[in-house]
């Protein structure tokens, strides 16, 4: 059993496959900061991909420029959208599916939620880290083939926004958030408890799969 945690530095997610003795590696065009270098492909993710090695992959796209989060660079101007922002929104856009239809039997594409300009297709699962027993929340989405929906495993009623929202709502007297997150790798690692979901519920069928 292989599976593959593409666009991952920090090793969030195959560590956690790792521990339950599947045979996981993290790939992105960065080195590692999990600690693990001898799991970690350093290279082209969508080559990786399609190399026809891997029984399950687990994607984390980029999101820059595909994400709501960007849209005051979207639409610099109320109504006018900016051609050289939505031209690189595009290029994210194929790499995104270049990812969910790489030739894999199980995957699943993580990503926030995206501007609907972008074109994305509709996703499988919203899940927040409050859902996995962390006190933040960070809605982020899963697009999956041929696997379930992952099950909240630790609920947690009292959390704060991890990410920075409507920081410029506050010259206008709007509500807003700083976030918790320190800069833009910790706001794109995996959380711990998601990651450890990721890794019992869907590394459990995998194996059932693969020994029937």
């Amino acid at each position: 059993m292989k599976v593959l945690v593409a666009c991952e530095e920090s090793q969030a997610v195959a560590k956690e496959f790792r521990k339950i003795g599947i045979e996981a590696y993290s790939c992105d065009i960065q080195e590692c900061s999990g600690g693990y270098p001898e799991w970690h492909i350093k290279g082209d993710a969508i080559a990786e991909a399609y190399s026809g090695k891997y029984d399950m992959m687990i994607a984390h796209p980029p999101c820059t420029f595909m994400s709501k989060a960007g849209a005051r660079w979207m639409f610099p101007t109320a109504g006018n959208l900016s051609e050289e922002r939505f031209e690189k929104s595009q290029e994210a856009k194929d790499f995104f599916m270049k990812m969910l239809n790489a030739p894999i039997k199980y995957i699943a594409v993580e990503n926030p939620t995206p501007l609907k300009v972008v074109g994305l297709p509709m996703h499988t699962q919203a899940v927040q880290p409050y859902e996995y027993g962390h006190p933040y929340s960070k809605r982020t989405l899963l697009w999956l083939k041929n696997l379930n929906p992952l099950n909240p495993t630790e609920i947690i009623e009292n959390y704060t926004p991890y990410l920075p929202s409507n920081t410029g709502g506050k010259k206008r007297g709007q509500s807003y958030s700083r976030g918790t997150s320190k800069n833009a790798k910790e706001s794109s690692k995996t959380f711990k408890g998601v990651a450890e979901a990721m890794a019992n519920q869907w590394g459990a069928v995998l194996k059932h799969k693969l020994n029937e």
